[in-house]
């Protein structure tokens, strides 16, 4: 404990120091650290265009969106020019003028960017939604529709018009996954490009009438000129709020004040074939020498319909209710390295319902993950915001831990929870204080309880301790509150504190067992963040204790704490110079469990260098130490019992990690990057790596059923990927990935695993796709394939036709482990998925 209360009182005294002005490095509307940087500039003296807010000017006639500034109503719409090039300029004159046009009628906002440019450079594909950034250029617009310098729309467009739509949070981010219904078009000219769009009112939440006004920003990329970036308004550097700097608009009035209906009702067909158990699992017990190879079973036709529906109570507050959605992911997560992994592994959310509003029950920790909620039949999620007070409340009745299917249905321990659903709940509360600050509440809930049949005998008679208790409940409850400070133009200070209380069952290490028991914990998390021009540092604090549980949300580890400190430092860039700019930072961990033990130092030193075209490399080198304690994976040892290790029952291991890495993307045709770590002193957990890899313990080598023997040994950390765009309309994207893990005390390899992921689009028009996808990992001899054919013409409104299949080649049969021959099917899946968004006004 002397080690926690020291460094929480260091941590307080730096946190509770002024905060120095501090030069911080360049920041893009996306808020992620630019490329390049300019020499200071002198401040830029606005224009009185620029101090005062731009009245929007009523159009009589709506223009026809068509990428062509023909219409009579743009010769009156307002002007947004003269912009200022931020990156790699400091506010110097843009290498191309950009204009950009607003007018408003009752139900839309309309905006057409007029980027001038050589035509025979400009960059622009038939990129799916959402897929503009990176390759493109591109145009976009921040509307902070309630002024509030804290949150905005971003709607992005390269120049053919396909959209990509997202929300800003001020000192969080964009998230991308955000979709809204507009309409948009664009070309590219004999001087450039133009876009024209058309944004519903009622698809924004809003504050508008008489006086009121709307925060603006206005960006311009350009991918063949080093990623320049044009900005409407000046941003100075020594400030890291974008929106803070932002410009107003002003006379938007008299809206329609219709409230909108969006109605999505879905139904996707499926046909799924799978292997299963040939021989139940009791005969396989009393049998000696029987062997289940398993059998191919083809599941009946599936019909799945389902209805989300969308209502905008007021242009600030919005309810969405969805009964038996389609929540099937379309498309597959990235393969990940699953092996020799103590934690488990964060995948984002993807699923639209979901989405909508996410930003409101966002905080530091991670306390609502809303693909805890795995399949629910019915969900209600109301958001909005009046005034200063931002609210989000989401109930979900989720079918998934009670969804069992197959043999799982027949198992006796199961029988208690059939086709019952856990009960899921989100109250959040906020509200905005000062200029940039906010406070807010949060709280959740988890309920999954089984059925009132009495407990059978084989309740009482099983050998886990916490069977007949497991059957009743498990429940949690959590609640706390969080804080977001602007204390000056770089200086951020973030916090949150949450308590939990929890039903359940947890695992005790010295009894040697699951136990039912209320657990309570806490969980905590602090950041302050000075980021300035050259130089900027952040010094954090987070932790959670043994019995903290977030049902509703993530959590990856407990019985922990880590503080953390980050420096960083960048040169002002120099455009026409080989080295365009430098940059070197630095980070530092030290983490320790609640009883003040060592589980892990490291620190690191990170150079970085930036060349033209859009070309970088960096090199890295992290030195530390970790330690594991035999409770963090089984029960611990006694004078009547082994402990989970074998031998000594605390490892330690030394790390030197060696990193490089190298990235170029000089153009839409071809790009890339590679990245090879070395990483001695990487522990094996000694959990084996499959069939295709024993144990390779001092331990397990002489008994091959000896407790766990835990060592460090050598990493081998390869990845690289590459794409190549032939066509404006065809992409390919070839990803690898290897880790090899090779422990010291006994030179053997412990795990090899190269993961191969090949994807292939062709985008017939923006709204009609096909996309191909191949992944294969040696370490399972496993190919998934997926083919799907994608009709995507707004948010809402979708028809996808897929295939997909999963073979083991030369594998291991997953029930006998034993090895098969040539090609074996594990799965295969059609589907046909369709939605129609209906949209009124009430």
């Amino acid at each position: 404990m002397k080690i926690i209360v020291r460094t929480k009182v260091v941590l307080l005294l730096i946190l509770l120091l002024p905060a120095a002005p501090r030069a911080r490095q360049a920041q893009t509307a996306e808020g992620v650290k630019s490329d390049e940087v300019s020499t200071p500039s002198s401040p830029v003296a606005l224009p009185p265009e620029k101090k005062n807010p731009v009245r929007v000017p009523r159009f009589e006639r709506a223009p026809a969106i068509d990428g062509k500034l023909d219409e009579e109503a743009w010769a009156g719409a307002a002007v947004l020019k003269d912009f200022y090039q931020v990156n790699p300029g400091d506010n110097a004159r843009p290498t191309y003028p950009t204009r950009v046009l607003l007018g408003y009628d009752a139900r839309n906002l309309y905006v057409a960017f007029d980027a001038k440019d050589d035509p025979s450079k400009v960059q622009a594909t038939l990129a799916k939604r959402d897929a503009v950034l990176g390759t493109d250029d591109s145009v976009r617009i921040l509307l902070d529709t309630f002024d509030d310098k804290r949150r905005a729309y971003v709607l992005v467009f390269n120049p053919l018009g396909i959209q990509q739509d997202g929300v800003r949070t001020e000192g969080v981010g964009v998230d991308f996954s955000v979709d809204i219904v507009m309409e948009s078009k664009g070309r590219v000219t004999e001087d450039g490009f133009v876009v024209e769009v058309a944004v519903p009112f009622k698809s924004l939440r809003y504050t508008a009438g008489p006086g009121r006004r709307w925060g603006v920003q206005v960006f311009r990329r350009t991918e063949h000129r080093n990623r320049e970036e044009d900005s409407w308004m000046p941003l100075s550097r020594n400030d890291v709020s974008i929106m803070g700097q932002a410009g107003h608009l002003t006379g938007l009035e008299d809206l329609s004040t219709e409230r909108a209906l969006e109605l999505i009702p879905s139904l996707t067909l499926s046909e799924t074939g799978k292997r299963v158990r040939s021989v139940p699992p009791s005969l396989l017990r009393r049998t000696p020498g029987l062997t289940d190879s398993g059998r191919f079973v083809n599941e009946p036709l599936k019909l799945d319909p389902g209805l989300t529906a969308k209502f905008g109570l007021t242009p600030t507050v919005t309810l969405d209710v969805a009964l038996n959605p389609d929540f099937a992911q379309v498309e597959a997560d990235q393969l990940v390295v699953t092996t020799n992994q103590r934690f488990p592994i964060f995948f984002a959310e993807k699923r639209p319902f979901f989405l909508e509003g996410i930003e409101i029950f966002n905080t530091p920790l991670d306390v609502v993950h809303t693909r805890a909620v795995v399949d629910p039949d019915a969900a209600v999620k109301l958001t909005g915001k009046r005034g200063r007070n931002s609210f989000g409340l989401l109930l979900a009745s989720d079918n998934g831990p009670g969804d069992f299917v197959g043999d799982e249905r027949l198992s006796p321990s199961n029988q208690h929870f059939l086709d019952r659903n856990a009960t899921v709940g989100v109250v959040r509360l906020k509200r905005d204080v000062g200029n940039d600050s906010s406070l807010g509440l949060i709280a959740t809930s988890y309920d999954f309880k089984a059925d009132d049949r009495p407990l059978t005998s084989f309740d009482l008679a099983t050998n886990d301790p916490c069977a007949a208790e497991k059957s009743l409940e498990r429940t949690n409850r959590l609640g706390g509150f969080d804080g977001h400070f602007r204390l000056d133009k770089i200086s951020v200070f973030d916090f949150q504190i949450v308590g939990s209380n929890s039903r359940r069952c947890f695992t005790d290490p010295v009894r040697g067992g699951d136990f039912f028991r209320t657990g309570n914990g806490l969980g905590y998390s602090a950041v302050y963040d000075v980021t300035g021009r050259n130089v900027g540092w952040t010094l954090g604090a987070e932790g959670q204790t043994r019995d903290y549980s977030s049902d509703a949300g993530f959590t990856q580890r407990n019985d922990y704490n880590t503080d953390y400190f980050a420096f960083r430092y960048s040169t002002d860039p120099k455009p026409k110079a080989r080295l365009t700019q430098w940059e070197v930072s630095s980070l530092s961990h030290l983490q320790y469990d609640f009883r003040g033990r060592l589980l892990l130092w490291d620190a690191d030193v990170t150079a970085f260098w930036y060349f033209p075209r859009n070309t970088e490399f960096w090199v890295a080198y992290r030195r530390g130490h970790e330690r594991l304690y035999e409770e963090e994976f089984g029960p611990v040892r006694t004078p009547t019992r082994a402990g989970t290790f074998f031998g000594r029952d605390v490892r330690g291991a030394h790390k030197n990690h060696y990193i490089a890495s190298f990235s170029s993307q000089p153009g839409k045709t071809f790009g890339g990057t590679v990245k090879l770590a070395y990483r001695d002193g990487t522990f094996d957990l000694d959990l084996g790596g499959g069939p295709r890899f024993q144990r390779v313990s001092p331990a397990a080598l002489a008994d091959p059923d000896a407790p766990q023997d835990p060592g460090p040994g050598r990493l081998l950390d390869l990845s690289g990927n590459l794409y190549y765009q032939p066509t404006d309309a065809a992409r390919f994207t070839l990803n690898y990935l290897r880790n090899r893990l090779r422990r010291d005390d006994t030179g053997l390899v412990a795990f090899d695993d190269r993961i191969y992921s090949l994807r292939g689009t062709y985008q017939f028009t923006r709204f009609v796709a096909a996309r191909a996808r191949l992944d294969y990992t040696t370490l399972q001899s496993r190919a998934r394939a997926q083919f799907l054919f994608a009709w995507t013409p707004n948010p809402g409104t979708a028809l996808y036709a897929g295939y997909n299949d999963d073979v083991n080649r030369d594998g291991f049969n997953p029930f006998s482990r034993l090895r098969e021959t040539g090609l074996r099917r594990n799965g295969r899946t059609f589907f046909v998925k369709m939605s129609y968004l209906f949209r009124r006004s009430l």
